[in-house]
Protein backbone atom coordinates (compact mmCIF):
# COMPACT_ATOMS: atom_id res chain seq x y z
CA UNK A 1 0.00 0.00 0.00
CA UNK A 2 1.30 3.82 -0.77
CA UNK A 3 0.84 6.64 2.02
CA UNK A 4 -1.94 8.08 0.17
CA UNK A 5 -3.73 5.06 0.35
CA UNK A 6 -3.16 4.36 3.85
CA UNK A 7 -3.80 7.94 4.65
CA UNK A 8 -7.29 7.82 3.10
CA UNK A 9 -7.86 4.52 4.92
CA UNK A 10 -7.65 6.19 8.43
CA UNK A 11 -8.95 9.33 7.12
CA UNK A 12 -12.34 7.33 6.23
CA UNK A 13 -12.03 5.10 9.90
CA UNK A 14 -11.37 8.65 11.79
CA UNK A 15 -14.40 10.49 9.90
CA UNK A 16 -16.93 7.19 10.93
CA UNK A 17 -15.65 7.72 14.68
CA UNK A 18 -16.05 11.55 14.54
CA UNK A 19 -17.98 12.64 11.58
CA UNK A 20 -21.83 14.31 13.25
CA UNK A 21 -25.19 12.28 13.40
CA UNK A 22 -27.09 14.28 10.61
CA UNK A 23 -30.65 14.66 12.14
CA UNK A 24 -33.56 16.40 10.88
CA UNK A 25 -33.69 20.45 11.63
CA UNK A 26 -35.87 21.37 14.92
CA UNK A 27 -33.93 20.67 18.04
CA UNK A 28 -33.85 17.08 18.11
CA UNK A 29 -30.78 15.56 17.88
CA UNK A 30 -30.46 15.57 21.47
CA UNK A 31 -32.58 13.18 22.00
CA UNK A 32 -31.16 10.28 20.53
CA UNK A 33 -30.65 6.92 22.74
CA UNK A 34 -27.17 6.22 23.27
CA UNK A 35 -27.69 2.66 21.26
CA UNK A 36 -28.84 4.50 18.33
CA UNK A 37 -25.57 6.57 18.22
CA UNK A 38 -23.48 3.65 18.97
CA UNK A 39 -24.71 1.69 15.87
CA UNK A 40 -24.10 4.74 13.62
CA UNK A 41 -20.78 4.40 14.34
CA UNK A 42 -20.55 0.62 14.11
CA UNK A 43 -23.09 0.28 10.92
CA UNK A 44 -20.56 3.49 9.34
CA UNK A 45 -17.44 0.82 10.22
CA UNK A 46 -19.11 -1.65 8.31
CA UNK A 47 -19.73 0.15 5.41
CA UNK A 48 -16.27 1.62 5.35
CA UNK A 49 -15.03 -2.20 4.94
CA UNK A 50 -17.52 -2.75 2.47
CA UNK A 51 -16.76 0.55 0.55
CA UNK A 52 -12.98 -0.99 0.40
CA UNK A 53 -14.12 -4.10 -1.25
CA UNK A 54 -15.25 -1.81 -4.06
CA UNK A 55 -19.26 -1.35 -2.98
CA UNK A 56 -20.38 2.35 -3.37
CA UNK A 57 -20.78 3.48 0.22
CA UNK A 58 -24.07 4.60 1.44
CA UNK A 59 -25.53 6.06 4.26
CA UNK A 60 -26.28 3.50 7.10
CA UNK A 61 -29.88 2.41 8.41
CA UNK A 62 -29.33 3.53 11.56
CA UNK A 63 -28.38 6.97 10.17
CA UNK A 64 -31.69 6.88 8.09
CA UNK A 65 -33.32 5.72 11.48
CA UNK A 66 -31.77 8.67 13.26
CA UNK A 67 -32.85 11.39 10.80
CA UNK A 68 -36.30 9.94 10.66
CA UNK A 69 -36.75 9.58 14.44
CA UNK A 70 -35.74 13.63 14.70
CA UNK A 71 -38.12 14.40 11.78
CA UNK A 72 -40.88 12.50 13.33
CA UNK A 73 -40.23 14.44 16.38
CA UNK A 74 -40.27 17.70 14.65
CA UNK A 75 -43.27 17.34 12.15
CA UNK A 76 -46.14 14.99 11.40
CA UNK A 77 -45.28 12.16 8.59
CA UNK A 78 -47.32 11.07 6.05
CA UNK A 79 -48.60 7.23 5.68
CA UNK A 80 -45.52 6.95 3.11
CA UNK A 81 -42.83 7.91 5.35
CA UNK A 82 -44.43 6.92 8.26
CA UNK A 83 -44.00 3.04 6.97
CA UNK A 84 -40.28 3.73 5.79
CA UNK A 85 -39.46 4.82 9.49
CA UNK A 86 -41.11 2.03 10.91
CA UNK A 87 -39.02 0.24 8.64
CA UNK A 88 -35.96 1.05 8.79
CA UNK A 89 -36.31 1.45 12.89
CA UNK A 90 -37.86 -2.40 12.93
CA UNK A 91 -34.91 -3.08 11.28
CA UNK A 92 -32.27 -0.92 12.67
CA UNK A 93 -33.55 -2.10 16.19
CA UNK A 94 -33.62 -5.74 15.70
CA UNK A 95 -30.13 -5.38 14.42
CA UNK A 96 -28.94 -4.16 17.51
CA UNK A 97 -30.85 -4.23 20.25
CA UNK A 98 -29.54 -7.00 22.51
CA UNK A 99 -31.32 -10.78 22.58
CA UNK A 100 -31.22 -10.80 26.55
CA UNK A 101 -33.32 -7.48 27.11
CA UNK A 102 -36.44 -9.82 25.41
CA UNK A 103 -37.55 -6.77 24.05
CA UNK A 104 -38.83 -6.68 20.30
CA UNK A 105 -40.55 -4.18 17.63
CA UNK A 106 -44.44 -4.66 18.82
CA UNK A 107 -46.19 -6.21 16.21
CA UNK A 108 -49.12 -3.68 15.76
CA UNK A 109 -46.16 -1.02 14.72
CA UNK A 110 -43.90 -3.82 12.85
CA UNK A 111 -43.59 -3.11 9.09
CA UNK A 112 -41.44 -6.12 6.98
CA UNK A 113 -41.91 -4.46 3.45
CA UNK A 114 -42.13 -1.50 1.81
CA UNK A 115 -43.67 -1.05 -1.54
CA UNK A 116 -41.46 0.06 -4.75
CA UNK A 117 -41.83 3.89 -5.00
CA UNK A 118 -41.20 3.90 -0.64
CA UNK A 119 -38.05 1.74 -1.22
CA UNK A 120 -36.87 4.50 -3.88
CA UNK A 121 -37.73 7.40 -0.84
CA UNK A 122 -35.41 5.77 1.76
CA UNK A 123 -32.55 5.18 -0.61
CA UNK A 124 -32.73 8.57 -2.02
CA UNK A 125 -32.80 9.46 1.68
Amino acid sequence: MNKPTIEKGISEIVGALTDPIIVFPGGWGDSLPDWLKTSITLERLVMNMRALKGEQPTGTDAEACAYLNTASLTQPMDHDWAQIYLYIAGKTYEGWRTKESGATMPEDIRVDKLNDEQMRDLNRL
